[in-house]
């Protein structure tokens, strides 16, 4: 009780109290180095080129299509313990990242409001940037699902690994291009991998969860979401720029670049995931009230 009386809710204290100091010496205790000296340098921050964002999409590629070929005359692995502690790591690296996020984010938005914090530049923070940067990162390690399932001699899906490999990308375009509203699809995707990760952490025990489906509808909400945010502030920033006549809310943080790629890959993102929506659950209940079963659900 003593504990709850010294929270101190406020705008920026959001959880009661201040989540970044622990932060930031756990991050100087892996690395060294103070979390406030942090500053994404393209070619000296590691993973922060061109080259090395496609190197990694490569192998991944020749990893995941090699290993399904070599798989083909081998039994099934299940590696049950493993898999559930990535997945139990990934959901607890994104609830923290997420809740780091929200304590920067929190008072950006009350004090200034939704529009300054998705368009103007002084919304991306030195704080906000290691943590896009540390999001970016656990992409790499979320290529690992892609493996779990090739050793398991599951069918590789079209949408999970141009999802897996093309996230992982979309950060770092939007590290580079600095763009402000990164946090919306960053956030939104957070919350989704924490829900996701934990029931793969649990299914992985033999826990039956019954709202599996509603993830993907999750996923699809939030690149709802998502497009109305980007789309928004690229429009404008172009309206400012190069339209001045056309109603707009002024520029917006980020290079062009940045901001059409993210438009067009979350576009895609959005009508794959409601053709996987469609062909899954749509199909399969038909199918299912055809057999009297209930239909199964496959990871994405």
């Amino acid at each position: 009780m003593d504990f709850v009386k010294q929270l101190d809710f406020s705008q920026e204290t959001p959880f009661g109290l201040r989540l970044y100091p622990y932060f930031e010496k756990a991050y100087q205790a892996v690395t060294g180095q103070n979390a406030s000296d942090f500053i994404f340098t393209p070619g000296v921050t590691p993973f922060s080129t061109v080259n090395e964002v496609v190197a990694t999409c490569i192998t991944y590629f020749i990893v995941i299509f090699g290993g399904r070929y070599l798989m083909t005359n081998l039994p099934a692995q299940r590696f049950q313990y493993l898999f559930q502690l990535h997945n139990l790591l990934l959901t607890l690296v994104s609830g923290a990242l997420l809740a780091l996020m929200v304590e920067q984010l929190f008072p950006i938005v009350y004090n200034h409001g939704v529009l300054y914090a998705v368009c103007n530049q002084d919304a991306w923070t030195q704080q906000l940037e290691l943590l896009y940067y540390l999001n970016y990162l656990v992409k790499y390690w979320e290529l690992a699902d892609t493996v779990f399932l090739v050793v398991k001699k599951k069918k590789l899906e079209f949408l999970h690994y141009y999802h897996h490999s093309l996230t992982m990308v979309l950060c770092f375009t939007q590290l580079g291009g600095r763009t402000s509203v990164s946090w919306v699809p960053i956030t939104l995707n957070l919350t989704v991998h924490v829900l996701m990760y934990y029931y793969y952490f649990r299914t992985a025990a033999g826990a039956k969860i019954w709202w599996k489906r509603y993830l993907t509808t999750m996923q699809i909400t939030q690149f709802i979401i998502d497009l109305f945010a980007v789309y928004f502030c690229t429009y404008t920033y172009f309206a400012y720029t190069y339209w001045p006549h056309l109603p707009n809310m002024g520029s917006c943080a980020g290079t062009e670049t940045s901001a059409l790629f993210g438009c067009a890959l979350l576009s895609s993102y959005l009508l794959l995931f409601i053709n996987f929506y469609r062909m899954t659950y749509n199909a399969k209940k038909a199918a299912a009230k055809q057999n009297g079963e209930k239909p199964k659900s496959k990871k994405i």
